[in-house]
């Protein structure tokens, strides 16, 4: 087992590093290698069977783990062989069974083996009340396995998505997921719905844009009780872009006067300070360094570009030197992802690629290659960045690890993602 763990804890580091310039340290890329069976006799052979795939997915996206496939089929109470596992040069034995728990719903139960030291090192049983939940106890299985070798926090996959889905013309809802969308379910129907925003990290409250009587109209809501308060209404438009890390401000875009500027909301006193007052096109504002500064989209130089403006200073400050549509942004700490348009080459098509930048210096670098790539979103923690990618008209979900410089998808089998937060 001490060989899995400096495996695990010496692949990679990441970190922001004093002078504000990202570290990204791959110290070994000799990763432990996993294999995951499903015991026979597991009670919904089929179920677990996309747990165990889901699983693979998991530890995959994680990049602490080398994933192999498995030929083994190993009974859930008894030992796999571990002089053959050994020999093919297997470091961790993932089985895992399934059962009918004691209310009526699903549940997993799983064992992990340290094939080196012969001995089972961990063994949980994990249930839901309802069998479409079942991605996330797959999720919780990878978090798991992960943990117990203490291995960087994969925790976020536990957590809600929050997205808008487009149906058809003026129709749009607000769909729950978890990060591979194999679980969805709305949580708000009917008319146009669009730019949800999780209202903290606990993911109970969110923010949203509908249309009351065709006036935009900020809600918040409740995901569990279905509470809804007005937040603000704009003849032009709204939308809530950023919350605050103490989370008592808001950053709004909003145009009563058919002008967007960015606006500072106080949620508790119910107040609100607009901050630009530029006769063009000021959006999407984010939080930066601290909360004390904000970055936001501006149509200034006559296209998109990202500008940066200090909370209670007057004048902006330009941050991108490159592209000639630079039109949405996302920020952790003094870090800015931001979306720009490019030609493959001087005949070829655009492309929408994402660009991770730092305000306090000159680091600059490209993380996607391809594809109509928008919305970014940091992860909560800094390490990941989730976001759109539309190719021939489909839209999938992608997640860019960024300690490990990889990235992932996960289709959308039907209609087309609006905007996305996690």
């Amino acid at each position: 087992m001490k060989k899995i763990l400096f495996l695990i804890i010496a692949f990679a580091t990441f970190s922001f590093a004093a002078d504000a310039e990202l570290d990204i340290v791959k110290k070994s890329t000799n990763l432990p290698k996993i294999e995951i069976s499903v015991a026979p006799g597991a009670m919904n052979l089929s179920l677990t069977t996309k747990v165990k795939k889901l699983v693979e997915k998991d530890l995959k996206v994680s990049g602490h783990f080398d994933v192999v496939d498995s030929s083994e089929v190993v009974e859930f109470n008894k030992l796999p062989n571990m002089l053959a596992l050994s020999n093919k040069g297997t470091d961790l034995f993932l089985n895992i069974s399934s059962n009918v728990s004691s209310f009526g719903g699903y549940s997993i139960e799983f064992k992990l083996f340290d094939i080196n030291s012969k001995q089972q090192i961990l063994a949980k049983t994990l249930t839901t009340s309802r069998e479409n939940r079942y991605p996330f106890l797959a999720h919780r299985v990878a978090i798991a396995v992960n943990k117990h070798l203490k291995a960087p926090s994969i925790d976020w996959m536990d957590k809600f998505v929050i997205f808008s889905l487009y149906k058809q013309a003026k129709k749009a809802d607000i769909i729950i997921a978890d990060y591979t969308l194999t679980f969805q379910q709305p949580v708000i129907k009917g008319g146009l719905n669009i730019f949800p925003k999780w209202a903290d990290k606990k993911k109970g409250d969110f923010y949203y844009t509908t249309y009351d009587k065709g006036i935009p109209t900020l809600m918040k809501t409740n995901l569990y009780t279905r509470k809804r308060e007005v937040i603000m209404k704009s003849e032009g438009m709204v939308v809530a872009s950023d919350v605050s890390y103490d989370k008592k401000k808001l950053l709004i875009t909003a145009s009563p006067n058919y002008q967007p500027d960015i606006y500072l909301y106080d949620i508790q006193r119910k107040t609100k300070m607009r901050l630009t007052t530029y006769k063009g096109i000021d959006v999407g504002a984010h939080f930066v360094e601290d909360d004390s500064k904000i970055v936001f989209v501006s149509d200034r130089l006559g296209y998109p570009n990202i500008f940066a403006k200090k909370i209670g200073n007057r004048g902006v400050e330009r941050l991108v030197y490159h592209g000639r549509n630079n039109s949405s942004a996302t920020t952790f700490k003094d870090y800015v992802v931001y979306t720009s348009r490019e030609r493959d080459n001087e005949f070829g098509n655009y492309t929408f690629n994402l660009f991770l930048m730092s305000t306090k210096s000159d680091f600059l670098e490209r993380l996607t290659a391809s594809g109509s790539n928008q919305f970014p979103k940091f992860s909560q923690d800094g390490e990941s960045i989730i976001f759109l990618k539309n190719i021939n008209d489909k839209s999938s979900i992608g997640i860019i690890r960024l300690n490990q410089g990889k990235s992932f998808l996960s289709p959308l089998k039907n209609g087309k993602i609006q905007s996305i937060d996690w």
